[in-house]
């Protein structure tokens, strides 16, 4: 299974920083026979990005409505990400689940409305702090994957992004073991939620991966590549942690 490395720029960038996308293309071109290479810039830049990336990387976005279009102002439809240019999207990032509110029936629409416009869904989960400390992190993802994964996907249609809330930002990872048994809880709930096509979703690893821990976090069984916040805002941070992942094979 080829290593997905997914950059979120989340609520950053101008035309100015498209320069940023034309060094990470040609990284991953470089990359390109070990591993998979997605960014996904603010929705304004989306269209730009991807002439600039000339097939060399994918390009996706951070939102989606679940209606392809109607009176929804400041939304953006799946269909609109297609037509800009990208391939793939995320939906139910932590940020989106606790800032708006989105529910996991909410994240659930928007992958399905991924799916009907041909994007692949980074389907976003994780628990907080408080339920990691109280025990309850596996049932709180397996739940979180269940209701937020449509019934009927297939593993070409999405990927699953373990971000553990108390990590994203803070340089705070989890230890391996913790990695570990998350990853294989959320591989064991995609089988029994999708059958076969749930042994083939690729699981990104999310919170604080840096080029410090890139190499052993993506050495780990089940983590089929990482989801990358501040890191991939970086040029040198984001080209060794792609280095890292085509290592890691």
């Amino acid at each position: 299974m080829r290593p997905l490395i997914a950059g979120n720029w989340k609520m950053h960038g101008l035309r100015a920083d498209l320069q940023k996308i034309e060094l990470v293309a040609a990284w991953a071109q470089k990359f390109e026979s070990a591993i998979d290479v997605l960014v996904c810039p603010p929705a304004t830049l989306i269209r730009d990005a991807t002439r600039i990336a000339e097939g060399r990387l994918e390009i996706g976005g951070q939102d989606c409505h679940p209606e392809a279009s109607g009176a929804h102002t400041g939304d953006i439809g799946a269909e609109m990400l297609r037509d800009a240019g990208a391939s793939a999207v995320l939906v139910g990032h932590s940020e989106r689940r606790q800032n708006h509110a989105e529910t996991n029936a909410l994240v659930a629409a928007k992958a399905a409305a991924a799916k009907r416009a041909g994007l692949l869904a980074v389907i976003c989960v994780g628990e907080t702090g408080a339920q990691r400390a109280s025990g309850d992190a596996l049932p709180i993802v397996g739940a979180q994957i269940v209701a937020s994964v449509p019934a009927g996907m297939q593993a070409g249609d999405l990927a699953i992004g373990y971000e553990p809330l108390w990590a994203i930002g803070s340089g705070r990872v989890p230890t391996n073991p913790e990695i570990i048994e998350m990853h294989a809880h959320i591989r064991k709930t995609l089988v029994a939620h999708l059958g076969e096509h749930g042994r083939q979703v690729r699981i990104l690893y999310g919170g604080s991966v840096k080029p410090a821990n890139a190499l052993e976090i993506l050495a780990l069984p089940e983590v089929g590549g990482a989801l990358v916040g501040g890191a991939s805002l970086d040029d040198l941070q984001f080209e060794a942690i792609l280095a890292s992942a085509a290592k890691s094979i």
